[in-house]
């Protein structure tokens, strides 16, 4: 059983930054994959980043450039380093891990990127 706890959401204004952090507790040595996704209001979840534990990484075209994910030394705790945000960035923001062969989800931190 793997518990997410999420950190760092807030109120930027367009152009500012943000990191959101996430750290797994509980069973987490058989995570495969960490990561971020997004919901907009009227809009589907979408995978913004991923990474695996092997440190390979996915960005979502929408933020590719202006965000990067990371992991932490004990591969438990990941990041999402967010630059240059935009208005249409508005969201709430979801952790997301695989632990085969179960899936797990944050409760959701919100990110409101002002004009």
């Amino acid at each position: 059983q793997v518990q997410l706890v999420e950190s760092g959401g807030g109120l930027v204004h367009a152009g500012g930054s943000l990191t959101l952090s996430c750290e797994a507790r509980g069973s987490t040595s058989s995570i495969y994959i960490m990561g971020w996704y997004r919901q907009a209001p009227g809009n589907m979840r979408e995978m913004v980043a991923t990474i695996t534990r092997a440190g390979m990484t996915k960005i979502s075209g929408a933020v590719k450039g202006r965000f990067t994910i990371s992991r932490h030394n004990l591969n438990n705790t990941v990041w999402l380093h967010m630059n240059s945000l935009r208005p249409e960035d508005t969201a709430v923001y979801y952790c997301y891990c695989e632990d085969t062969p179960y899936d797990f989800w944050g409760q959701g931190t919100q990110v409101t990127v002002s004009s």
